[in-house]
């Protein structure tokens, strides 16, 4: 079956978020009350899988070896069945 992954990877605590700061600076100096701004990236990946929790694991797999650095990156994975 096809299954689609929307995966969002976020910067954990802690870390710095230059693109995030700099943003920030911005909206204030535009007038706006921004506490905080966080980056994260979405990624949306089409595959094929026997089942959804094995969608769920390739994408486990996914993060782990190519789209987060686990020293430093969150990742969160939703896993839809394609029609």
């Amino acid at each position: 079956m096809k299954y689609r992954l929307k995966i969002e990877v976020s910067l954990k605590p802690g870390h710095s978020d230059p693109e995030g700061e700099t943003t920030a600076r911005l909206l204030r100096e535009l007038g706006y009350k921004v506490a905080e701004v966080n980056v994260s990236k979405a990624y949306t990946v089409a595959l094929e899988a026997r089942s959804q929790e094995q969608a769920k694991e390739k994408g486990e797999e996914i993060c782990r070896r190519v789209l987060a650095n686990p020293t430093k990156d969150n990742y969160s994975i939703i896993v839809e069945e394609e029609k």
